[in-house]
């Protein structure tokens, strides 16, 4: 005998006699279903009571629930130190699927027709280790393509059109994560400085998609349209072979602080919704104002129920979950990484084989925990990105100035062979998402051009955005006309694209990444809706350089199993779809003790060996040089290993074009080979 769910089909069901609305409030006293004029928005033609059970589910039936109607909840309740009742508002249902505007900054929730055919497109469903992720704005990505029809450039429909699938595709990419589609809004701060929130980390609703990235003839239509072009750009990217992930935004709402907007949750039921001390303070972990509070039962279940939806209704294929450490809080708000909602978003079966990315993170205490998340999730890898730029750009620069290396090769090495040191064995290395830039922060090229930030225009006075960037200008801050430093600012580029994605792990580029796109030095561009974020696709000849050096980097992880295993490797055992590696200095020799210490020495090699369980035995060399100095390197003689093939060189402007008439060169284990000025070289073993 199964027993009911008392919380099951919260939100409004159609059916044949009309819709059920259900709606979960423990400590409202009345709640009142309000039905709109179709041809006036603001006039309630129509209310009904909502009758409470004893799982404290609110609900009502009526004929009116129909798609395409408007509806609002009107709740009244205590006035206690934790509550925020006010029943002259008119607020939104949590699990609505389609919201509008009705005003300056009223909002309605919408009846939405689902209905939508798939014809037999299912979700590629590509293996973790095969999996490459490309960071990107649905807007951002097609705004300014003159390749695609203007009226559909920024949009769904834009992102989906063959222009923007063909640009995806024939780089090599698995995946599209797209910054926070979740209806949202700007915050009130910055509607007063005549800003918007571009990147959307707002949300208003958890179920509705965000109604100003469809064409304007969907946004004409409402929000039925909006939700079936949206549905229409999943199913041909995944026609396409091309995955698609949702950057979330469960940890806060668009409602902000005590004194900020009610629109939903703080009118239904604030003692639940949010993190609070019992004078009614906000306990705000996230920096945004407030916390969900996932240490409610019926809380954490409409963040599972939203994912869900998306998941199975939407045919999303995976999430990334920002300040995810803020939904693993219990009730004393404290991080455990056993939390209920934690572990069922990865052992739900109706969430089987969806991916699960944290970013490991909020400002609360305790709120750093990469490596701390439950089998089944990846993390964001912050220590990768640190370590990557590190070597590659403050050492290069420490040692500029005086002499001084910084580290070694030790810490690098951890790092490229999938940080083994951050994420439990039987995690494995497919736990960590290696990244060098995000949609925060600067962009690769920014990276390379300036020692400082540049947020002067987003009105803060340049105090927003981090001061760790680790990045280094390499002599003079912003654009120049110096021949030398542009070469070295290039070269730098690629060696951190190189390392991104010859290491073990799961490959994040953020977009523009891939052929040098700049911010002008804003590391925080969260404002700007404008050419300064949107991808430019007037190219230059080194950017398109770079774009193939990309394009062929991606080529050779596919091709080249070595590079992305599935477990580590454990000493003196043989475990399938783990990689051996077998690491060597500059002369060739084993690595020793003194020579992983040592800071002065940044030249190493290393053979990885892939352990066949789904593809051929494949083996390759890497030799990583981080000194500004070019240095002769003695090919390692290697078990099995005959001979080398130089597959890339990142010293070279112009990746090389290798036709079967026109192998790649080879070298003898063994062989004295000359390694450019701080650069990388992958060899495949044969």
């Amino acid at each position: 005998m199964t027993v009911a769910d008392p919380l099951a089909r919260l939100g409004v069901r159609v059916t044949s006699h009309g819709g059920e609305l259900r709606v979960w409030s423990q400590s409202a006293t009345s709640i009142e279903l309000c039905l709109y004029d179709h041809k006036d928005p603001n006039w309630v033609y129509k209310t009904v009571p909502l009758v409470k059970d004893a799982a404290d589910v609110w609900s009502v039936r009526t004929r009116s629930l129909t798609p395409g109607r408007r509806y609002s909840l009107r709740v009244t309740g205590p006035d206690g130190p934790r509550d925020a009742f006010d029943p002259s508002l008119a607020l939104l249902d949590p699990y609505a699927r389609g919201l509008v505007r009705s005003g300056h900054d009223q909002w309605r929730s919408v009846v939405v027709d689902e209905e939508f055919n798939w014809n037999g497109v299912g979700k590629p469903n590509t293996p973790l280790d095969h999996t490459v992720v490309y960071e990107a704005h649905v807007k951002g990505l097609s705004k300014i393509n003159s390749r695609i029809p203007e009226n559909l450039r920024g949009t769904y429909a834009g992102l989906a059109h063959e222009k923007s699938i063909g640009y995806l595709k024939s780089l090599g990419v698995t995946a599209v994560q797209l910054l926070p589609v979740h209806a949202f809004v700007s915050e009130q701060r910055l509607q007063k400085q005549g800003l918007t929130n571009y990147w959307g980390y707002n949300t208003l609703g958890f179920f509705a998609p965000h109604s100003l990235y469809a064409s304007k003839a969907a946004q004409a239509e409402g929000p039925g349209a909006v939700l079936r072009e949206f549905k229409g750009m999943v199913k041909l990217l995944h026609e396409a072979g091309l995955e698609v992930f949702l950057d979330v935004v469960y940890n806060h709402t668009a409602e902000e602080g005590r004194m900020g907007p009610t629109t939903s949750f703080r009118g239904i039921d604030n003692a639940n919704y949010y993190r609070q001390t019992a004078q009614g303070d906000y306990v705000d972990v996230t920096g945004c104002g407030n916390s969900v509070n996932t240490s409610v039962p019926a809380v954490s279940r409409l963040v599972l129920d939203s994912v869900k939806y998306w998941a199975n209704e939407v045919q999303i294929d995976g999430f990334r979950f920002d300040l995810a450490a803020t939904l693993g809080r219990n009730a004393d708000h404290y991080y455990d990484n056993q939390h209920p909602l934690l572990t069922a978003l990865v052992n739900d079966p109706e969430l089987a084989g969806v991916k699960m990315i944290a970013e490991p993170w909020d400002v609360g205490m305790g709120g750093w925990q990469t490596g701390n998340f439950p089998f089944g999730w990846s993390e964001w890898n912050d220590r990768f990105r640190d370590r990557m730029r590190k070597f590659w750009l403050r050492d290069i620069k420490s040692i500029r100035e005086n002499g001084n290396p910084g580290d070694g090769v030790g810490m690098l090495a951890t790092r490229i062979a999938g940080s083994s040191n951050t994420f439990a064995q039987q995690r494995g290395p497919l736990a960590s998402v290696n990244f060098v830039t995000a949609h925060d922060g600067f962009t690769l090229a920014d990276l390379t051009a300036y020692n400082v930030k540049h947020n002067v225009g987003n009105g803060e006075a340049n105090r927003d955005g981090t001061d760790n960037n680790m990045s280094y200008n390499h002599g003079i801050e912003g654009p120049t006309s110096s021949r030398t430093i542009e070469q070295a600012r290039r070269r730098a580029m690629r060696n951190l694209m190189g390392t991104l994605l010859l290491s073990a792990g799961i490959p994040m580029i953020t977009a523009g990444d891939e052929f040098g796109r700049s911010q002008k030095g804003n590391n925080n561009a969260y404002c700007h809706d404008s050419e300064l974020t949107w991808i430019s696709w007037d190219r230059r000849t080194w950017q398109k350089d770079l774009w193939r050096t990309t394009q062929l980097l991606l080529r050779l992880r596919r091709e080249n199993p070595a590079l992305r295993p599935v477990r580590y490797g454990v000493f003196g055992e043989r475990t399938p779809s783990a990689s051996q590696m077998d690491w060597y200095d500059a002369g060739g020799d084993s690595m020793s003790i003194a020579d992983w210490n040592s800071p002065e020495n940044r030249t190493l090699q290393y053979v990885a060996a892939s352990t066949p369980e789904h593809e051929p035995f494949n083996r390759i060399l890497t030799v990583i040089h981080g000194v500004e100095s070019p240095i002769q390197v003695t090919l390692p003689v290697h078990d099995g290993v005959t001979a080398y093939e130089l597959l890339w060189d990142s010293s070279v402007d112009v990746p090389p074009v290798h036709h079967h008439e026109e192998p790649p060169a080879r070298f003898l284990p063994g062989q004295v080979v000359d390694v450019a000025a701080a650069s990388l070289q992958l060899y495949r073993a044969v």
